[in-house]
């Protein structure tokens, strides 16, 4: 048994303090090693920077503790038990880091648990200590590791089967509302952190059929005996990382549920909520427990390089608001129009005729996790362009059955061969599967899904579910597609973010008018025809003229003044929104909703 002993050490210093023992060293002397990333966020962190101070001994005796390279460190051999302990400083205020101050404590284990190498596979066992003084008595504990002492939310002893079970149990730490219900007969914590007034009641209530929906799509029972939903509330925060039986969440005050709001209909941040629960709960079959090969084990001392992060996200993209119409908390039209918007942003984008989704996901730590003012332009995302790499894989399937078959079973499938047994899914794996579902060939629609970048036959085949895709120019800067426009208006064919000056340019688009005039990213637009510009009147200025016009438009590049002459000229069309057809949705379209009308 490997034992660990963490607590807030200092929280206005965002300081923990963490322990271990290892109780049969290795002969040839203990080494430890801090992960370099975290599962689920594929990009190099280097956890081991936040180490600010270790120190280690046996039987009462100092050890040296040397460092060996960047996130590992090297004790002489000894006899009997060793004894190490270190602070790590927390203020990464995300779901992938660790964070600490006087309000609320959390971390995920790979920022905090040293690992001992060559005891990775024994048990751990972890005391969570409460922070001392007055001002913390009412603080508590939410987790989803196995509680060994104490009542529920009490600080105490747990234990995890290993060092990867470990690191895989997030802990949220303060004095958090809390509520639970029950999906298939697992309970469920729902846990927010932060000032909020949810109506948590509700959110309860809309989160069950949801992870019930997920479950029964599986096939009861679920995979684990308990889940915790922990959220960070914020003012404008947004974000999640999914775990073995829990999920690390963060949302805007406002995207959550209120009691003053109409029982009847959804707010359209408390819809983003809930499909970003959706989403984190589906990763509990497809990814924490179907992954890549690649993943079986992970390594986290470097990059581990995969083809396949479009299935495992792009599928859980696909089924995370699909399941919140399929559970009639949002109309069929609800979820047209999110499904336009995951189609927006990635047809407003050059970079899907330049890399394809498999390449996305191979390059997922130097390029999508590391994105530079070029990004539209060079990359496609394998969360967007891969939900809809699974519409048309889902769609196609349903074809070639006659609508007996479709993803549900291609996941089903995985789920039996990979997901129970533990064994990872090969690089070219998904294929064979699905041509087992389908009983056909599907060589064609890989070949054009995976390895080009030719644009997906979606028209077609939501056509034929009694949905019409349409397409136009945007209707101002600001806006996300999925809705009809305005269309026409002047564009700059830029993505704008605010600056005390006036508007920045976070993106010129490759297609775009501001680019062709010779504006780049990072200028600060002061002034449209002489007037100032900034990013409440942006759109209002551009429209006094008429496409075709010349305007003169002043920017700051770094601190030169410059002037260019834009060509105002309306938006490719490039924004889709989708519509249910006259005649109303097919029985194919509502079998594909699982809804049993045409709203």
């Amino acid at each position: 048994m490997i034992e660990y002993r963490i607590r807030p050490l200092r929280p206005e210093a965002h300081l923990f303090e963490v322990s271990l023992t290892v109780a049969n060293p290795t002969p040839e002397g203990q080494a430890f090693f801090m992960p370099a990333w975290i599962p689920g966020s594929y990009m190099i962190r280097d956890f081991a920077r936040h180490l600010v101070h270790i120190e280690a001994d046996s039987h009462g005796n100092t050890l040296p503790v040397a460092k060996i390279d960047k996130q590992t460190w090297q004790l002489p051999p000894c006899d009997g038990p060793v004894h190490i302990q270190y602070q790590v400083y927390a203020w990464d205020l995300s779901v992938r880091g660790a964070h600490l101050d006087t309000t609320h404590g959390y971390f995920n284990g790979t920022c905090v648990f040293l690992a001992p190498m060559g005891h990775e596979d024994q048990p751990c066992e972890v005391h969570i200590e409460a922070p001392e003084g007055k001002r913390y008595e009412d603080w508590r504990v939410a987790t989803g590791l196995q509680r060994l002492t104490g009542s529920d939310l009490a600080f105490g002893r747990f234990r995890a089967d290993n060092y990867d079970a470990l690191i895989d149990h997030p802990v949220e730490m303060g004095p958090f509302d809390y509520a639970q219900f029950e999906a298939c007969g697992v309970p469920h914590w729902v846990v927010l952190s932060g000032r909020h007034h949810a109506d948590m009641a509700r959110l309860c209530r809309d989160l069950k059929p949801i992870c019930e929906h997920h479950i029964r799509m599986f096939g009861e029972p679920a995979p684990m005996d308990r889940y915790v939903f922990m959220t960070l509330v914020t003012g404008n925060g947004y974000g999640g990382l999914e775990h073995r039986n829990s999920t690390s969440l963060m949302c805007a005050r406002d995207d959550l549920p209120k009691r003053t709001d109409d029982p009847v209909k959804m707010r359209d941040g408390y819809r983003t909520y809930l499909g970003l629960c959706s989403h984190e709960y589906f990763h509990t079959w497809n990814v924490k427990r179907i992954k890549p090969a690649a993943f079986t084990p992970f390594d986290l001392s470097r990059e581990v390089h995969t083809e396949l992060l479009w299935a495992f996200e792009g599928i859980t993209s696909y089924y995370d608001d699909l399941s919140l119409t399929r559970t009639g908390l949002i109309p069929a039209q609800s979820y047209l129009e999110l499904l336009g918007q995951t189609m927006t942003r990635v047809y407003r984008g050059q970079g899907r005729h330049k890399q394809t989704v498999t390449e996305s996901s191979f390059d997922a730590w130097t390029r999508f996790y590391q994105q530079d003012e070029n990004a539209p332009n060079a990359i496609v995302s394998y969360y967007t362009k891969g939900a809809l790499v699974a519409l048309a894989l889902d769609l196609t399937l349903r074809n070639a059955t006659n609508e007996k078959k479709s993803l549900d079973d291609l996941m089903r499938l995985l789920w039996s061969r990979y997901g129970q047994s533990g064994e990872g899914v090969p690089e070219q794996g998904i294929q064979p599967l699905a041509e087992e579902v389908a009983g056909c060939d599907l060589s064609d629609f890989f070949a054009q899904a995976l390895y080009s970048t030719e644009d997906l036959p979606l028209a077609e085949l939501l056509a034929e579910r009694g949905v019409e895709l349409n397409w136009r120019s945007a209707a101002g800067h600001g806006e996300n597609g999925g809705k009809p426009g305005k269309e026409g208006l002047p564009n700059l064919g830029i993505r704008p973010a605010p600056d005390v000056m006036g508007v920045k340019v976070a993106f010129a688009f490759e297609q775009g008018a501001a680019m062709a005039a010779g504006l780049s990213a990072g200028d600060v637009i002061i002034a449209i025809d002489g007037l100032q510009a900034t990013m409440s009147n942006l759109d209002s200025l551009l429209a006094n003229f008429l496409s075709g016009e010349t305007v003169e438009v002043h920017a700051f590049r770094r601190d030169e003044l410059k002037a260019f002459k834009v060509k105002i000229t309306p938006s490719e069309p490039s924004t889709a929104y989708l519509t249910i057809a006259k005649g109303g949705l097919t029985e194919k379209g509502k079998a594909w909703l699982h809804t049993k009308t045409n709203e």
